[in-house]
Formats: structure tokens, C-alpha cells, sequence
């Protein structure tokens, strides 16, 4: 099991992850008067439609692409030596300094603690239907998986294969896809814990929730 007061202290002693901003193609920077220090908001709406705050513009044959936060945070560092200028496409323009949530901390914690099922391909993916029924029936943490179980349905160049589970028994207790949409080869799918864990599991996001101070 993992030692979550070490990991706890680590997450306090650096609470935030550091986004780095660059150009998506090439073309001509301007910045829009933001400085290290100052607050952005990631994109909102029910399917995050409304983008962040700008940061920035990016001009390539006389078309204005803006360049959006896509977290909320604070500004830490901008390139200003690149106002005006040409660049390349990965260019970094900008750092945003994103304070973890407490659900941020608990899927860090989670993904090392639970057993992760990853896509073996980039596809859509789908739960076969008895599983779709049960998850929507009783949540993931009525489905219990074993090795071999028809899992998922593979939908990838108008093909669709079945993809079983490999790994330990136990149940779901977090799903991280969204049903149809594209998931890349190597990101996960379901996080499975052992039952005999479960107790120990939950023990651990109870922890987290009384224990983490938010910070914004």
C-alpha cells in the first residue's frame, strides 16, 4: 500500500503543477498585457466551451489565432523578448502556475494506488452493453472484473473488436474515459482495486478530503 503521509508531504511541499503555454504553429507573437503574477481562468461551460483567459495571439498570413489559458492559475513567466517576432511551432510563450484541487490530489494519489487499465491502441472505446447496464444501474463500483472479461468495444477505423481485462480481480472504482470519445494509446481506462483493498482505499480519500488545504 502506498505511504500517503510521504506523498501527502510531497504535494504540500510543491501543491502545483507548472503549465507550460506554446505556440500550436508558427507565426507572429502579441502578447495581450498580462504580467507575472496575475490570475487567468481555465475554459468553462457544462463542455468547457467558452475558453480562458487569453494570454496571447498568434498571427500567421494575416490570420489572428488567440492562445487561451487552459487551466486556472497564476502567471509565472512570460517570454516578453518574443513580443512581435516570428517563432516556431512548441515555442513557449508563457508558464501558468496551477494550484492543485483536492479532487486534482485524490486522481493523483488514486492512479498510483489502483491498478490501471490502459488503451492498447488510440481508438473510441466503449463498455460492452451488460457492463454500460450495470455501471449505469449500481456506479462503477458495482462491476467486479478478472482476468479475461469481455470488457470493451474497440471502435477505430469503422472496426469494432472486443478488448477483455487483464490484470488483478477486483472492482472498478474509477473510470477515466468518456464513452465514444478517442483515447490514446497508453492512457487509462479503468482503475481496479482489489476488494480486500477497498476499505484501505477509501480510507485514504477520506484522509485527503479532511486533510488538504485548497489553494488559489
Amino acid at each position: 500500500m502506498l505511504n500517503v503521509k510521504e506523498m501527502l508531504e510531497e504535494l504540500n511541499a510543491s501543491p502545483y503543477e507548472e503549465i507550460e503555454i506554446r505556440t500550436p504553429h508558427t507565426g507572429v507573437v502579441e502578447f495581450v498585457g498580462l504580467a507575472p503574477g496575475d490570475r487567468v481562468s481555465g475554459p468553462t461551460g457544462k463542455w468547457l466551451e467558452r475558453p480562458g483567459t487569453l494570454l496571447a495571439n498568434l498571427t500567421r498570413e494575416k490570420n489572428k489565432k488567440p492562445i487561451s489559458a487552459t487551466q486556472k492559475g497564476q502567471v509565472t513567466d512570460i517570454r516578453s523578448e518574443l513580443e512581435g517576432r516570428f517563432v516556431e511551432a512548441g515555442e513557449r510563450l508563457l508558464t501558468i502556475r496551477h494550484f492543485l484541487s483536492k479532487e486534482e490530489v485524490i486522481g493523483r494519489i488514486l492512479k498510483k494506488a489502483l491498478h490501471l487499465f490502459c488503451a492498447p491502441e488510440r481508438a473510441k472505446y466503449y463498455f460492452v452493453p451488460e457492463i454500460d447496464a450495470k455501471i449505469k444501474a449500481g456506479g462503477e463500483q458495482s462491476v467486479k472484473v478478472r482476468e479475461g472479461l469481455d470488457m470493451f468495444i474497440v471502435s477505430r477505423m469503422k472496426r469494432e473488436t472486443p478488448l477483455s481485462y487483464s490484470g488483478p480481480e477486483g472492482i472498478i472504482y474509477a473510470v477515466y474515459f468518456q464513452q465514444g470519445d478517442n483515447v490514446d494509446a497508453g492512457q487509462p481506462l479503468i482503475g481496479v482495486c482489489p476488494e480486500s483493498e477497498l476499505n484501505l482505499i477509501q480510507d485514504v480519500v477520506s484522509r485527503i478530503q479532511g486533510e488538504w488545504e485548497e489553494r488559489d
